[in-house]
């Protein structure tokens, strides 16, 4: 299959947000995607709050990976993936690893300490290619997360 990695342009942000949307629904969480495409254009080509990169077949993005950067007190600058999505359509054919290897090597040409994401403890296809990569799956970590709403909640009681 002929295919081209490049980043992405402001103009790829409808495709990008097809994809996001994909693993929502695959993930059954559609009703959790609340970015738009005017966000994803305003934080990342106004902002620079992340780079994207895009995986393109016969001029139409078949799938993507988002990263920015963030900073380990223990190491420096690292670079997060925070999401890599092939479309269905498309997976087995070696666009995600073709996509990884792209953060990687953003990664490295950006001189980070280490670069990191998280995988769903279900997602063994993808925990099994991380591993056979050389990644190093921290099992004794949690991910976690503050709502918007709790966020202005404890806000509301810090005031108090």
């Amino acid at each position: 299959m002929n295919y081209i990695i490049r980043e992405a342009k402001r103009t790829d942000m409808p495709q990008v947000l097809e994809l996001i949307n994909e693993l929502a629904k695959h993930e059954n969480a559609s009703e959790q995607v609340e970015i738009s495409v005017s966000d994803l254009e305003q934080e990342g080509f106004e902002n620079g709050n992340f780079k994207c990169f895009v995986a393109e077949v016969e001029n139409k993005i078949v799938g993507m990976a988002l990263a920015y950067f963030r900073f380990s007190t223990w190491k420096g600058r690292t670079v997060h993936l925070e999401d890599l999505i092939v479309t269905e359509s498309h997976r087995g054919t070696g666009l995600g690893k073709a996509l990884y290897q792209r953060v990687v090597k953003y990664g490295y040409d950006h001189d980070v300490k280490r670069v990191e994401w998280v995988v769903s403890e279900g997602n063994t296809n993808a925990i099994e290619f991380y591993e056979n990569s050389g990644a190093n799956i921290k099992k004794n970590w949690y991910t976690v997360h503050m709502s918007e709403n709790v966020i202005k909640k404890k806000i509301e009681e810090y005031n108090e």
